[in-house]
């Protein structure tokens, strides 16, 4: 069956890794960034998982972009804002060194590339819990590009996160499309497959780097991302 919109996940999904070492290498990253610029070490740790926190806790009255900043500004007691242009001089440059701990998926754009020619949209729905320039750099370590997207979430566009099913009903109500009408493409059982699900989207879980969950196992289409292509191939060709 054809379908209107192909969701895919970005993080384990398209571009391999373990979110666990991305995560500790990122925010080491940032932190040693912000450190140098005279953050206090042990305030900014905890704005950052704060922020993060209540981002993923997002009821949908504000932005995760405003969610975040409310939580990192009362932590650190300042306006964390002013500092944007060194927080994007970090993404510019010390950020791409985090791809170190990431692998490189050649059939991730190939696999993009035919969801194009099959669907109407093609949806890049990774956790929005970044900027764009953070979510361009890792897109560009797969060997896609930002334009490869009809809409990519970002923290500064969604009102939710990752597994709230309202995330995913708000992306599909944006084109007007049926649930029923979508796929989700995620290697994370909760987040990607428990959320789509309960918001009526049909997900094909991709075990490559697997994210279990025993609460909320996935019982319907799976296989590695070899094996998803031939999927998307065979659904081209119906």
């Amino acid at each position: 069956m054809l379908k209107k919109a192909i969701l895919f996940d970005l993080d384990g999904t398209l571009l391999p890794m373990n979110t666990n070492e991305f995560v500790r290498a990122y925010f080491g990253l940032l932190g040693k960034q912000m450190i140098a610029h005279g953050y206090d070490p042990e305030k900014f740790k905890k704005g950052m998982w704060g922020g993060v926190e209540a981002s993923i806790r997002n009821d949908g009255s504000m932005l995760n972009e405003e969610r975040f900043w409310s939580v990192m500004n009362h932590v650190m007691e300042k306006d964390c804002r002013e500092d944007a242009e060194i927080f994007e001089e970090f993404y510019r440059n010390e950020y791409h060194q985090a791809k170190t701990v990431c692998g490189f998926n050649p059939l991730a754009a190939e696999a993009v590339k035919l969801a194009r020619e099959k669907a109407e949209k093609v949806i890049l729905a990774t956790s929005p819990l970044y900027p764009a320039i953070a979510i361009e750099g890792r897109l560009s370590w797969a060997g896609l590009k930002m334009e490869d997207f009809d809409l990519v979430t970002t923290y500064d566009t969604e009102r939710f996160c990752k597994p709230n099913p309202a995330y995913y009903a708000d992306i599909i109500a944006r084109f007007g499309y049926e649930p029923a009408e979508c796929v989700m493409i995620g290697n994370d059982e909760k987040e990607d497959m428990w959320g789509a699900e309960k918001a009526g989207i049909q997900g094909y879980l991709v075990t490559d780097d697997l994210i279990p969950s025993e609460d909320h196992p996935h019982t319907g289409l799976r296989g590695t991302f070899a094996e998803l292509l031939e999927w998307l191939k065979q659904m081209s060709a119906e």
